[in-house]
């Protein structure tokens, strides 16, 4: 194909309306080729059956069938992304290429090495801002610096918001500068290695009555309470800034500052890349992790002996979700109660949650170890009997997943609180001091 075509490059950006860099992409004075790459580098490190290959792969097909019913198509291709960039030059005319900006560490080092590539065939790369409101450098207090702590970013965000232009792309009148072309590659899920996941990746819920009742329901894991927007925020099935006008439309701060608080740890690892393995507060390095295996594996399998923890974890294991206040349960045990390092624990999440996002993930585990920015003090430990009690008290969420916690087959407790405690404040104090 001789004539010059601009590349749009969707990652986590996986819609059609109200894309920042697809919609600049086809105001361009070029025919658009949208596509996308299975990266090696991320599948290698997956098992066959995982949800959001399936939900990602699921996802491209219906916007290639979108386009393909006026418009145009997308490519999809699978490899390392430098090696399918070498070989795009080969076979196109390239002027250019956009994509949206991503934050985390290997992202910006992908992204680095394609714009030199690209530099060197007199090709741009164009990247726009996307999945946030704010980002980088955008709420920084007066001197420059970072926010650490997360209420004064909240309040310098919404200050900052007042005067923000809140635009929405509207792509659709552009879409007739697309490449005329529905013979572009396609893969199967079979063509990547992978198998259709027997999870699924919920639909969102985002409607006034949620966001009306979020503060009500949103700490009961047994109450449907929750939006679920945590994986179409991460894989961008969702526009952001539709969600954040959705929760000014119902006047719901706490929805909002759910949004912010995405926001807030994207910026801390924009940052601070060091934290996905290294503490933020260094001398929580310090700390003499017991990190025993046996124990470990019986946490992840939901066999503590503790009805709300083991209740997360099997949600987790069997959907690929976990209600976000249990979440701080199970990890505040797997730090506090078993001495296990948060990177563990950040890992197991990694893999098994549907909406993981590396930035909150390291960031909340960073939180309920003490180690991270803003987190709570190191000797405040969550008592799994008590939580019962505060947010399960009919224990309707413990029944639905444990429905063995009265048989004498449970396990006992792995381990009694109050010694645990103790154990804990003992190897906080010794690595502090």
């Amino acid at each position: 194909m001789n004539e010059p075509i601009n590349i749009f490059w969707f990652r986590r950006d996986l819609r059609l309306d109200d894309n920042h860099g697809f919609y600049e992409t086809l105001k361009g004075d070029c025919p658009v080729m949208p596509m996308f790459i299975f990266d090696n580098e991320i599948l290698d490190k997956l098992p066959e059956e995982d949800a959001r290959v399936t939900f990602i792969h699921d996802t491209l097909q219906n916007m290639r069938a979108t386009l393909q019913k006026d418009y145009g198509s997308i490519a999809i291709y699978k490899g390392n992304p430098i090696d399918v960039y070498k070989n795009l030059v080969k076979e196109y005319n390239i002027n250019a290429v956009y994509t949206n900006h991503d934050y985390e560490p290997y992202a910006l080092n992908r992204d680095k090495e394609i714009e030199t590539f690209l530099k060197e065939n007199s090709i741009q790369f164009k990247t726009f801002k996307d999945q946030v409101i704010f980002e980088k450098n955008e709420v920084v207090k007066n001197d420059g610096d970072p926010y650490v702590v997360y209420t004064p970013y909240m309040k310098s965000w919404k200050e900052k918001f007042k005067s923000y232009n809140l635009e929405i792309f509207d792509t659709k009148p552009h879409l007739n500068n697309l490449v005329q072309h529905s013979h572009l590659p396609n893969l199967s899920l079979s063509d990547i290695g992978f198998k259709t996941s027997s999870q699924k990746i919920e639909p969102y819920t985002v409607t006034p009555e949620l966001i009306q009742n979020y503060e009500a329901k949103r700490n009961f894991p047994a109450k449907n309470g929750t939006s679920r927007l945590g994986p179409h925020l991460r894989f961008g099935t969702v526009s952001i800034r539709k969600m954040v006008k959705k929760a000014i439309a119902e006047k719901n701060e706490i929805f909002w500052q759910e949004l912010i608080w995405r926001e807030f740890f994207m910026q801390i690892l924009w940052h601070f890349p060091d934290t996905v393995t290294k503490s933020f507060k260094p001398k929580y390095d310090n700390i003499k992790w017991r990190n025993n295996e046996q124990e470990f594996k019986l946490w992840c399998q939901g066999k503590t002996g503790y009805p709300l923890v083991d209740a997360g974890m099997r949600e987790l294991n069997e959907t690929g979700f976990m209600h976000n206040r249990v979440r701080m349960l199970v990890g505040s045990f797997l730090c506090k109660h078993l001495l296990i390092d948060w990177r563990w624990g950040e890992a197991y999440f990694a893999e098994k949650l549907h909406d993981y996002d590396m930035a909150s993930n390291v960031g909340n585990w960073q939180w309920v170890a003490g180690s991270g920015v803003d987190a709570a003090p190191y000797f405040r430990i969550f008592n799994p009997t008590t939580q019962i009690e505060k947010f399960d008290r009919d224990l309707e969420y413990i029944k639905t997943w444990v429905p063995d916690f009265q048989e004498l087959t449970y396990p006992n407790k792995m381990v009694d609180h109050k010694f645990a405690r103790e154990r804990c404040l003992e190897a906080y104090k010794t690595a502090l001091n």
